[in-house]
């Protein structure tokens, strides 16, 4: 018997890497500042000049084009910061760097200055993009292929992020709302202090993982060059991008608004991303390669959808608890950055329940495929708008409205997250070609941002047509998609060619892993 005494990377805890607690709580923490500064932005952006508690005095409208705009980038600069630690850094220093940015723009927040709000976003923007996707890599990195712990591990990891989205709402909420708005971005600051303080000292459990790429791992990547330099020879495709880019400069000079160049930036990276998944389609060998890449690019459509709708929760419905609700309970008024603490808490109530449904589903042969668990929870949570709608129409008529069907609608937005989210990126992995699997996941992430801007244009459309309108057009567009989905399941499924036919039944105790809104 060997004596040897384990490394510290090899050491464990309750059966797990210690490396995965180390970034269990750098996760946290950074989760923290983020929805924590998620919770209290559009409210500080609305709040009055002449306030007790003074913001910036915007109006509704321009507070959710910020606000879109913003979780956009955080989720697209998720893309530069893979490639970035793939191809230079390695995940270990990505992460480092993008917390000690997030640190920056945390703490600039806390200074009452324009300068400051502008260059602490874009902080933040940038950190998020470099710590965010590459975190998740190095949990995956602490186990070996094949090792049975490795989804139980990913369950751990995801608790950290629910958790610190409910502390984040609740703590640097009432702070901001109540003692002052800087303070509570400066707390978001301490937090991701806090999480980097941890990062640096477990390095001594992160020996294994997210090292600095070799050459070998450099030459195995896509290029995205070379996709990019097949596409001028193939004059369809090209056309098909040069029309979006032409529309992206005529958006520039026609579009209203002080982000109309916006716009045209950010057609412009569509008109990228399209040329690349084109090419890549045109690349693929086999028509089983093909058929399963359609049904993949129409599961991105599904999440734009998703998160198109379920992101009012910090633009347009979180305005509207600060403004339309009646948030008194026994004589104390609620702070309205509570409320957004409601999804992360239902998440940790009624995960293992969802996931479980799911579970014994399928083991009785029913319908459990991952399209029909999208299609339906995109549909459920479409219907919690049908209680906001209620909400809108008593504050119509009374001029408030009850804080109990933001509670509704909070619930069934997360019993249709814990249906859909979950199994949105297991199904990609599933479907995307291997070769370019790592490219597919930065996609799948840009589709995230351009949900979270679709929720953005949606929620400033209600200065002009009010929060009734908004509110029924969400619900009947989400459940008209999800029924449409539905009714093309069968063709959809046939296209995928078995791609989920030979999964095994998993035990009882490994549960399927979550995330919030930030996926």
């Amino acid at each position: 018997m060997s004596n040897a005494i384990k490394q510290a990377h090899q050491k464990e805890l309750f059966g797990h890497p210690i490396g995965l607690y180390v970034l269990f709580f750098t996760e946290m923490w950074e989760r923290f500042s983020y929805y924590g500064m998620r919770a209290l932005l559009t409210l500080y952006l609305v709040e009055k000049t002449t306030a007790d508690n003074p913001g910036l005095g915007w109006l509704d409208s321009e507070s959710i084009m910020l606000y879109g705009w913003y979780t956009m980038l955080v989720y697209v600069m998720s893309i530069p910061g893979g490639m970035i630690a793939d191809k230079i850094l390695g995940q270990k220093k990505a992460v480092l760097y993008g917390a000690l940015i997030l640190v920056a723009g945390h703490g600039i927040l806390a200074f009452d200055q324009m300068w400051a709000f502008y260059s602490g976003l874009a902080l933040i923007i940038l950190g998020v993009g470099l710590l965010k996707p590459n975190i998740s890599t190095m949990v995956g990195g602490l186990y070996k292929p094949g090792d049975i712990r490795r989804d139980k591990g990913f369950s751990i990891f995801y608790i950290g992020i629910n958790l610190g989205s409910l502390l984040a709402t609740f703590i640097v909420g009432y702070v901001g709302e109540q003692i002052g708005w800087h303070y509570g971005f400066g707390l978001a600051g301490i937090a991701m202090l806090l999480g980097l303080v941890v990062y640096l000292y477990g390095q001594k459990y992160l020996v294994t993982v997210g090292n600095k790429p070799t050459e070998e791992d450099k030459t195995t990547d896509v290029s995205i060059g070379k996709l990019l330099s097949d596409l001028f020879k193939s004059p369809v495709n090209l056309g098909i991008v040069a029309l979006i880019m032409a529309y992206a400069v005529y958006a520039g000079f026609t579009y209203s608004g002080v982000d109309s160049w916006g716009y045209t930036a950010l057609y412009i990276f569509i008109a990228v991303v399209a040329g690349i998944m084109m090419m890549i389609y045109k690349n693929l060998e086999t028509q089983i390669s093909k058929d399963r890449y359609l049904v993949l690019l129409l599961s991105f459509l599904i999440v734009i959808v998703f998160w198109g709708a379920f992101e009012q929760a910090g633009g347009l419905m979180s305005i509207y608890t600060k403004t339309n609700t009646d948030r008194v309970l026994f004589g104390w008024e609620i702070p309205a950055t509570w409320f957004q603490g409601l999804n992360a808490g239902f998440i940790i109530i009624f995960a293992t329940v969802v996931a479980g449904y799911w579970a014994k589903r399928k083991l009785k042969g029913k319908e459990a495929s991952s399209l029909f668990k999208m299609a339906v929870g995109t549909m459920i949570m479409g219907l919690g708008f049908v209680f906001m709608i209620f909400a809108a129409a008593e504050f119509n008529a009374k001029g408030s409205s009850a804080m109990y069907w933001l509670v509704l609608a909070y619930l069934f937005h997360t019993i249709g997250e814990l249906c859909s989210s979950p199994v949105a990126l297991s199904f990609i992995t599933k479907l995307a070609p291997v070769k370019y699997a790592s490219l597919m996941m930065g996609v799948y992430f840009a589709a995230t941002g351009l949900g979270n801007k679709v929720a953005g244009v949606i929620g400033e459309s209600a200065s002009e047509f009010g929060e009734y309108a908004i509110f029924s057009g969400i619900t009947i567009f989400t459940v008209v998609f999800g029924i449409l989905v539905i009714l093309l399941l069968k063709p959809l499924k046939r296209l995928t060619h078995g791609a989920e036919d030979n999964e095994v039944e998993m035990h009882d105790d490994e549960a399927e892993g979550f995330e919030l809104a930030d996926n």
